[in-house]
């Protein structure tokens, strides 16, 4: 894995309908912001059994995927991440968890049967991530494909705890940005001669009725990222085109 792209898939048909609010989408971001990592995308769904198998299986197929799916793995019949993940990460059979059984056993005692047991069945090879709430685990597949409950409370520790031990702090990335007194349009043909390992962004706006656009280049390795930045200064310059630097710093 080069760079991990990061998804998140917030299963919840009661969030679609306007039942219950999203939680999961500015923590998951601002999590991986701390750490220098930012999403690669992000997936708002019902539970729907082929659209969950649809959107996993389009993330199983990036090699530098990593995904935190909220939702889904409870007992009830509307949870339908554990089968579809192992259907879609794994060989589609379900097996109890031998440590997560035991727990569910010691919490719950007689009334773990017939249904809560069924959490513990999980896909092949699932490590388990803690719940500091109930001790109703989620799951993980290959330390990149995290699975956790659609609450905030138990499934936010469990964002902390994968990052931590798997993806701790991304490389450092240098940044440099300018606003200038034009239109994007100005500057395709610079956009057009970014360097294949450039992250810039081009960003419209209006300042008093004129357009400005905000121009962004990023790239951990700060050579390249000072020479393409100067492409956008150099073109501006010849053009006769004001612009200011903003505040660049390593983000």
């Amino acid at each position: 894995m080069k760079t991990p792209h990061f998804y998140a898939v917030i299963i919840g048909s009661e969030i679609l309908n306007g039942r219950r609010e999203d939680k999961h989408f500015i923590y998951i971001r601002d999590a991986l912001l701390r750490r220098g990592h930012t999403l690669f995308s992000s997936f708002t769904i019902k539970d729907d059994p082929l659209l969950i198998h649809t959107i996993f299986g389009m993330i199983k197929n990036d090699p530098d995927a990593v995904m935190f799916s909220f939702g889904g793995i409870g007992s009830t019949p509307d949870d339908l991440t554990r089968q579809i993940a192992s259907d879609v990460f794994s060989d589609g059979v379900l097996v109890v968890h031998e440590q997560f059984g035991a727990h569910i056993i010691e919490r719950f005692a007689d009334a773990a049967y017939p249904h809560r047991i069924h959490m513990a069945e999980l896909p092949k090879n699932a490590g388990l991530l803690h719940n500091v709430i109930n001790n109703m685990s989620g799951f993980s597949l290959e330390d990149r494909y995290f699975f956790m409950p659609g609450f905030p409370e138990m499934s936010h520790p469990m964002v902390e705890e994968a990052l931590e031990r798997f993806y701790p702090k991304a490389e450092e990335l240098y940044r440099h940005t300018l606003i200038a007194q034009t239109s994007e349009n100005t500057l395709i043909e610079v956009m057009e001669r970014m360097e294949e390992n450039i992250d810039f962004s081009s960003l419209p706006m209006m300042n008093g009725g004129n357009p400005i656009v905000e121009i962004s280049v990023a790239s951990v390795d700060y050579e390249s990222c000072i020479r393409n930045f100067n492409f956008f200064i150099d073109a501006l310059k010849e053009k006769s085109i004001l612009y200011e630097i903003m505040d660049n710093n390593k983000k």
